[in-house]
């Protein structure tokens, strides 16, 4: 699908964000001690998805108040709530709930918000978007060292 330029900067994270979705599954299928799944999450989420969720809730909520945007706020603060009841809990469940539900948003981002967002935006507010993203979004590469998942 043929993303506007003006936000693909957070489509690009969103790759980032399955491939952990499914670092995590690879390890709990292979039984990986928990731990080191847990630590890699919570890496996950304070390297990479805390800022990404800022981003997308201070500069794409701020154009389009509307369901769409109470889901994707709804589902960042759930996400918010697992990583740190992962941190503070031993229920491997967490673990897979986490996956889940980080595939599951990020999909129904791309399929459905940024291309709501793309149709109700106008070219200017979208070049405006593109800008503020340009300014602020580091190019980041993920790197890992425990590559348990493999």
């Amino acid at each position: 699908m043929k993303r506007n330029q003006n936000i693909i900067l957070l489509s690009r994270d969103h790759h980032f964000g399955l491939l952990c979705s499914w670092k995590i599954r690879q390890g709990l299928k292979k039984e990986i001690e928990t731990d080191r799944i847990k630590k890699y999450i919570l890496h996950f989420w304070h390297n990479y998805l805390e800022e990404h969720f800022r981003e997308e809730e201070q500069i794409l909520c701020a154009y389009l108040e509307d369901e769409y945007t109470e889901r994707i706020r709804s589902e960042h603060a759930q996400i918010k709530v697992l990583a740190s009841q992962i941190e503070h809990s031993e229920d491997t469940r967490l673990l897979s709930d986490f996956a889940e539900l980080l595939e599951q948003h990020i999909r129904f981002e791309e399929r459905n918000w940024f291309p709501h967002l793309e149709e109700k935006l106008n070219n200017a507010v979208l070049n405006w978007i593109g800008k503020e993203l340009d300014h602020i979004h580091p190019e980041k590469k993920e790197v890992y060292a425990d590559e348990f998942w493999k």
